[in-house]
């Protein structure tokens, strides 16, 4: 385990304390205290007070023992230069700032406790006179500003935690409205295309059934069109494509697919009831690009979509019989992989088999009771 290295802010701070303390002592300058010169002990003491005050934010509360003591050995020993007692400000403010007001609080005692048997002992005054009481306010005041920049610094956090957190959240909003777009937009196209080509080649010969084909090219061009505005005013509010319908309009889904020419047969197991917003939007989903893919690869002469409804999971799935060399990839594909991420997002799975002739995606979403 690393061990962090004091900052140049903090051995500047440690090293500035020193040097001021030294050049109190040596000048006069401010409350110098007893005649008298450092010597080499006092010089040991200045250089131990600057590493103390060095490392003050790796061990705080450690740090903050070791420079009272230092300061006590400093009046005992009765060497000029009070401004020392600085040293021991920083120390109970750092432990505040560092652990908060508990510590702080404990910082204070030991500290009050210190300054208060040095002054009594050292200056030969009252327990509690006036430099006493002095020096306890200031140590006190010196733990309140930590204190008060401690929480400061835990608030800063939190919001910049729930700064991020409501960014990923957004991201993800995007990421799920960008899905649907591909799945809306894939689907229509196909649709779409498919019923182009039948309008083409059947307008001149069969005219009912080709204006069939061209409703039905305008039924599902209103509808992407719709869903597509829909989901480009969620980028300008605050909403999940999860709150849109799904399986409710699985039915029109289907005579979309009826209306191309292929037989869609629904199967549906169990007792049908409402499922959680983003598991029933899941579920349309992955029939609808299962649906895409049949149209877009094989040429299917029936469709089996399967709805099992249990206790605890929806079951899902799409048969179609006319898988060929151009049915999508088990493995791979953007389509399948696509549903399979939204599945595995909900904690279920998915699977795309071909067997023979025939491609099959099953999906197992957990719905609960």
């Amino acid at each position: 385990m690393s061990v962090r290295r004091p900052t140049a802010a903090e051995t500047a701070t440690g090293t500035g304390v020193a040097a001021l303390v030294a050049v109190s002592a040596v000048t006069r300058i401010g409350p110098s205290g007893p005649e008298g010169t450092l010597g080499p002990l006092g010089a040991v003491l200045l250089v131990l007070l600057a590493a103390l005050l060095t490392a003050r934010r790796m061990f705080p509360f450690g740090v903050l023992v070791a420079v009272n003591a230092v300061v006590a050995a400093w009046f005992v020993l009765d060497f000029p230069g009070r401004l020392i007692t600085v040293a021991a400000l920083i120390a109970c403010y750092t432990v505040a700032a560092e652990r908060g007001w508990r510590l702080g609080a404990a910082a204070w005692a030991v500290t009050a406790a210190v300054s208060t048997v040095v002054v009594h002992g050292t200056l030969g005054v009252a327990w509690f006179d006036d430099r006493a009481v002095n020096a306890l306010s200031l140590e006190l005041a010196a733990v309140a500003l930590g204190s008060a920049v401690h929480y400061h610094r835990a608030y800063a956090a939190g919001a910049r935690e729930r700064a991020l957190r409501d960014r990923l959240r957004e991201t993800e909003q995007r990421l799920e409205i960008a899905r649907e777009l591909h799945d809306v937009v894939g689907h229509t196209m196909v649709t779409i295309s498919v019923q182009a080509g039948v309008a083409t080649h059947v307008l001149e010969r069969n005219p009912e059934q080709g204006a069939a084909a061209l409703r039905t090219i305008k039924t599902i061009s209103d509808e992407g069109l719709a869903e597509v505005q829909a989901l480009l005013g969620m980028l300008r509010v605050d909403g999940t494509a999860a709150d849109r319908g799904g399986l409710s309009r699985l039915e029109t889904l289907l005579d979309v697919t009826r209306a191309t020419g292929v037989p869609v047969e629904l199967v549906v197991e169990g007792e049908r009831r409402p499922l959680p917003p983003r598991v029933d939007l899941a579920a349309f989903r992955i029939v609808q690009e299962a649906l895409t893919n049949a149209r877009r690869h094989a040429r299917p002469a029936s469709i089996r979509v399967r709805l099992l409804y249990g206790d605890d999971v929806l079951e899902v799935g799409v048969l179609n019989d006319g898988a060929g060399e151009s049915a999508p990839s088990p493995t791979g594909g953007n389509g399948i992989s696509g549903l399979r991420s939204r599945a595995t997002a909900l904690g279920g799975t998915l699977h795309a088999a071909r067997t023979g002739e025939t491609f099959e995606v099953t999906a197992t979403l957990p719905v609960g009771r």
